[in-house]
């Protein structure tokens, strides 16, 4: 069978994972904004940096329940020789005390209550005794550190949260506490799936001897959209070049196609006839293990991205190069100790699945592009340089799948 690897290729071959991230992010549209109640906002990313319209705390406030006072005045108590405060009112959230503490007074307070004039410090109610219903005994001194000085956390007008950010749960409700009812966001990318191949089965179907169920498309289909990106489903083409073609031109006011399969060095590898054909290249073939026959390029305008048929390639592929292209994010990785060796590849950077545990990493053991329970038993890629074996003890970078 004659190579499909055209004599003098127009596009780069054999590239490294870096430079496929970047020819990816290029062929990408830039990105546009909108506005959305911050209600909806959560998963997106933050199109505008967002400053604060209000300080926090709002107030100098306690931290904890006690009573607020003056420290100068309590810094002889303790549990052999309480120290007596008269008790002249309380200060909870939303109802703060209107009078001034003055000295040997105090007033009972709430955690995130404000603190009063004239009082500086806190002791809290579990070094209290009440003596009578106005005055209290201080079984130590009150602390200054158990205030909070308004605007501790954040100060109007301070760039709180930055553009290109992710909304998390956390940054969600840190939005909401600069007084953002509305957030500007990126507009979701449309990403578009296909799935190849004569044997690829829906789930529930009954398999026949070689076929396999789409786990591809489902699995990336849901990682595009923690990604933060809207898919456009295509469903599966058989090994057909017309109708492979015909399913990538009903991908309209998609962003980018990504296709599983279809882009090796087979007969039938029909996705990568197409775009070598009719289509066009950016590049074929990227430096890692596994999923290295990636193939990039384009078909009438649309950027197309066509990942391995192998479930392991297609997902790892997706991981280390597509969803940094979709976000805008470098993937999130830690150093580790090895735990066991990790061979190199002498062309390749591999990315073996590994299992952590504590501060150490070792091998999963089965590495084959087909074993898919290994993503899910362990969540890590083991990422060894070309051609410089992991030994044990050796500090390894790990990225979290």
């Amino acid at each position: 069978m004659p190579s499909p690897v055209p004599a003098n290729p127009d596009f780069p071959m054999n590239i490294s994972v870096p430079e496929a991230r970047q020819m990816l992010t290029d062929l990408l549209p830039a990105h546009r904004g909108e506005t959305v109640p911050v209600g909806e906002a959560a998963g997106r990313y933050l199109y505008a940096d967002l400053e604060a319209k209000v300080s926090h705390p709002s107030a100098t406030e306690s931290a904890l329940d006690g009573v607020a006072c003056r420290e100068a005045d309590t810094l002889s108590a303790s549990k052999e020789i309480p120290l007596r405060l008269k008790v002249v009112g309380e200060s909870r959230a939303g109802v703060p005390f209107a009078g001034r503490v003055g000295a040997g007074e105090c007033v009972r307070i709430y955690t995130g209550a404000p603190v009063p004039q004239g009082a500086d410090a806190i002791c809290p109610v579990e070094q209290l005794h009440d003596d009578g219903e106005t005055a209290v005994l201080l079984l130590r001194p009150a602390s200054r550190g158990d205030v909070r000085a308004e605007g501790g956390d954040f100060q109007v007008g301070e760039v709180v949260l930055l553009a290109g950010q992710r909304l998390t749960p956390a940054r969600l409700a840190l939005a909401v506490s600069l007084g953002h009812a509305e957030v500007p966001v990126r507009r979701k990318l449309r990403v578009a799936v296909l799935s190849t191949g004569d044997e690829v089965r829906e789930p529930g179907s009954v398999l026949l001897p070689g076929q396999v169920y789409d786990s591809n498309r489902y699995g990336l289909s849901a990682m595009i959209r923690e990604a933060g990106a809207d898919v456009i489903d295509l469903g599966h083409s058989p090994d057909s070049p017309e109708v492979l073609a015909g399913l990538i031109d009903g991908a309209g006011g998609a962003d980018v196609l990504l296709t599983s399969g279809g882009v090796s060095m087979g007969k039938y590898d029909f996705m990568r006839d197409l775009l070598l054909e009719q289509g066009r290249v950016s590049f074929w073939k990227v430096r890692l293990r596994p999923g290295g026959p990636a193939m990039l390029g384009g078909w009438r305008g649309l950027p197309v991205f066509g990942l391995p048929g192998n479930p392991v390639s297609s997902l790892v592929v997706f991981q280390v190069i597509v969803r940094p292209a979709l976000t805008g994010e470098q993937p999130f990785t830690l150093r580790l100790r090895a735990a066991t060796p990790f061979r190199a590849i002498a062309d390749k950077a591999a990315y073996w699945r590994g299992n952590i545990q504590g501060g150490t990493v070792s091998d999963y053991g089965k590495q084959g592009s087909g074993v898919l329970r290994s993503l899910s038993d362990t969540g890590a890629l083991v990422i060894v340089p070309e051609g410089r074996p992991v030994a044990v003890g050796d500090e390894v970078e790990v990225m979290l799948f």
